[in-house]
């Protein structure tokens, strides 16, 4: 698994913003596919994104401070769908969920240490395309963290080879 969230930081270091982005946005499927294998892959990602990346996606607004979800488990399942499959970042409801909250996103770099992130608009959300894929590795590693009995060899079932560093067939 670390190969997978090293290979978001390198995108994001290498400022290769729609590898960082794709591979960000395909984690919670393969952590869910072991978080909860017998679930279909919307429910398992939903679930692991609600538990392990949606508090970083919470905040108070108003006066109150009362706790606003800018980005849950369904909303960010749809950009998923609709980046990985469409390539787009229209996510009209009605398609994969009703209830979801947004229908479009849109994604900034913001140059380091500032961050243009989390700016909602009716249901059109802003996030930092560098602070979202660090984000989804965080969240990977603090899943790992809590679970150390997870073997992450079997997280991701394709092999990759590299012949510069030897390998048998």
């Amino acid at each position: 698994m670390e190969h997978l969230t090293e290979a978001v930081e390198k995108a994001v270091r290498e400022e290769n913003w729609y590898a960082a982005l794709g591979l960000a946005l395909a984690l919670p499927d393969i952590c869910g596919k072991y978080y909860r294998p017998n679930e279909k892959s919307s429910t398992r990602y939903i679930e692991w994104f609600d538990q392990y990346v949606q508090p970083k996606y919470t905040s108070g607004v108003g006066p109150s401070r009362t706790p606003h979800v800018f980005l849950s488990g369904s909303d960010c399942y749809a950009l998923r769908c609709a980046f990985l499959h469409e390539g787009s970042e229209q996510t009209p409801r009605g398609k994969i969920e009703p209830n979801r909250a947004l229908d479009t996103f849109q994604f900034v770099v913001s140059p380091p240490p500032s961050s243009v992130h989390m700016n909602q608009r009716d249901s059109k959300l802003q996030l930092d395309v560098r602070k979202f894929a660090t984000d989804m590795v965080a969240s990977v590693r603090e899943w790992l963290a809590m679970e150390p009995s997870i073997n992450t060899s079997t997280l991701l079932e394709i092999e990759v080879i590299d012949p510069t560093k030897g390998f048998s067939f």
